[in-house]
């Protein structure tokens, strides 16, 4: 009986402490959202909560078009999608980064259109320019995904780096 109340008295005074400890929301940089000032978006992709992507057909030619948006109340426009770089699921900001002019996909800015941009390509394309990356869909789940990530650049020289952006493949 004395071990029980003594427990319980633990138990008790464990749960005081942890519930008087005031959290006053100041995080450090390492874990805080990253939110940027101007977002962009990819109106028309799909998102099951990671990267977005859209979905195009191997046997109709594998276009691959995907629109970079950013808010008409930001007062900013696009001047430019100044570098692209394609590849497997794995490449991230230090892809782009490294890239060069013969790595990264596009050899000249695309420009830009009021708050929006338009890339567009095709399968072949992005396979003459990265040949070593799987392109073939697999047996399960029938597809198979490929990434770009693009370096967008304001009218104020603003340059901005929105999240990957993946193509589904399928037969």
């Amino acid at each position: 009986m004395k071990h029980i109340v003594i427990n319980s008295c633990l138990c008790l005074l464990l749960a005081v402490v942890g519930m008087s400890c005031k959290d006053n929301f100041n995080y450090s940089e390492l874990v805080r959202d990253n939110r940027p000032a101007i977002p962009v978006t990819f109106p028309g992709t799909t998102s099951y909560g990671f990267n977005p992507f859209i979905q195009t057909s191997i046997a109709a030619g594998g276009p691959i078009q995907f629109t970079l948006s950013i808010p008409s109340a930001s007062g900013r426009t696009i001047k430019e999608i100044t570098k692209v770089v394609g590849g497997a699921t794995g490449i991230t900001i230090a892809t782009l980064n490294a890239a060069t002019a013969t790595s990264q996909f596009n050899a000249a800015p695309i420009p830009g259109s009021g708050t929006t941009a338009v890339f567009t390509t095709t399968l072949a394309a992005f396979k003459t320019k990265y040949p070593s990356v799987v392109t073939a869909p697999v047996a399960l789940p029938n597809y198979t995904e490929i990434q770009f990530i693009f370096l967008v650049t304001l009218d104020d020289g603003t340059q901005l780096v929105p999240e990957p952006v993946r193509v589904r493949l399928v037969p």
